[in-house]
């Protein structure tokens, strides 16, 4: 998985799905197109200000709400590497691994880490760096399986792999 490095883009506790994509937005499913409206009842000019590779950092229940799978899918496609929270919504949670956007649950780097912060994140270890501040953080890191599933780009792409693998065995 690797090591990521981009900008952090602070948002507030409860950030639910209808403020990641508002329902307005959901007559599709393309991901480019929902990529458009990432955030826009947060924050309107959010997806005109990221650029692809930087983070999220949140603080509680990120994702609460509906379990849409469009949000996480929306906020991959803007150019999302993973979000940073004090906690997500366990629906949030299991559709952002499905889809392969890799989350972080650290409460103290969510509430340190600020706005504009350039940040490293080693997904393989859990560590968190604040290349601005100099310090670092621990997040649980995935399990082995986790960690495969978001490397193929989620859950239909880890399957399809191991479908390919047992042909060639067989």
């Amino acid at each position: 998985m690797g090591i990521m490095k981009g900008k952090a883009w602070k948002f507030g506790n409860n950030i639910d799905t209808d403020l990641i994509i508002p329902a307005r937005y959901l007559n599709t499913s393309d991901p480019a197109e929902l990529a458009q409206y990432a955030m826009m009842d947060a924050d309107s000019e959010w997806v005109d200000k990221m650029h692809k590779g930087d983070f999220i950092v949140a603080g509680d229940n990120f994702g609460c709400g509906s379990s849409r799978e469009h949000a996480p899918i929306a906020l991959k496609a803007a150019g999302v590497s993973a979000i940073i929270a004090k906690s997500f919504a366990r629906i949030f949670y299991r559709n952002s691994i499905n889809i392969g956007l890799p989350i972080l649950e650290a409460p103290q780097a969510a509430e340190e880490i600020k706005e504009g912060d350039e940040i490293e994140v080693d997904l393989n270890n859990g560590i968190i760096r604040n290349l601005t501040s100099g310090k670092s953080y621990k997040a649980q890191p995935f399990p082995e399986f986790m960690q495969k599933i978001i490397t193929a780009g989620g859950l239909i792409n880890y399957i399809r792999n191991k479908i390919k693998t047992l042909k060639l065995q067989s």
